[in-house]
């Protein structure tokens, strides 16, 4: 399994929406995204980012208490979380995996509860709080093949965002 990764200090969550907000503009369709970090560390903000850049305008949610939420725009983006991870994993071996395969774009926070699931490649996102603000997020590729490229291709892709600074 190979990984590549970009971190960065994000100063706020605009910031950390921003940077989702451009990598959902690249999406074509099919991306898996892992998301991990602590309680409050901008998991559903970095959905609600990846959301506007699919040209999702409503309003979006954590999915806590439902197995996912579902979200129309350029592309179906699919939001799933793993707090309850007995429920994923059942909802996941019930043939719910089908649904991280059929070219929505997908979005699983707490990936680390149901990571044995997980289909390769995806983009897995780390989110660390650093002060009350700021996060440490970390994009790493995981997998290999033509759509871990298209991953890879998207992170290259990435220009400038206000209030994020590259860490290395």
């Amino acid at each position: 399994m190979a990984a590549e990764s970009l971190v960065f200090r994000s100063g706020s969550t605009e910031s950390t929406e921003a940077l989702a907000r451009a990598l959902g503009a690249i999406f074509q369709g099919g991306e898996l995204i892992a998301l991990d970090g602590e309680l409050g560390a901008g998991k559903t903000a970095f959905v609600r980012g990846l959301a506007r850049g699919l040209g999702i305008e409503g309003p979006v949610s954590s999915p806590t208490f439902t197995l996912m939420q579902e979200y129309e725009g350029r592309l179906l983006l699919r939001h799933f979380d793993a707090w309850m991870e007995s429920r994923e994993r059942s909802f996941l071996a019930d043939g719910g995996s089908d649904a991280l395969e059929d070219g929505a774009v997908c979005a699983v926070e707490w990936s680390e509860r149901v990571a044995d699931w997980l289909p390769e490649p995806y983009l897995r996102v780390a989110l660390a709080h650093l002060g009350s603000e700021e996060r440490r997020v970390t994009l790493e590729v995981v997998g290999e093949g033509p759509a871990a490229d298209r991953l890879r291709a998207a992170l290259a892709a990435l220009q400038p965002i206000p209030g994020l600074e590259p860490l290395r």
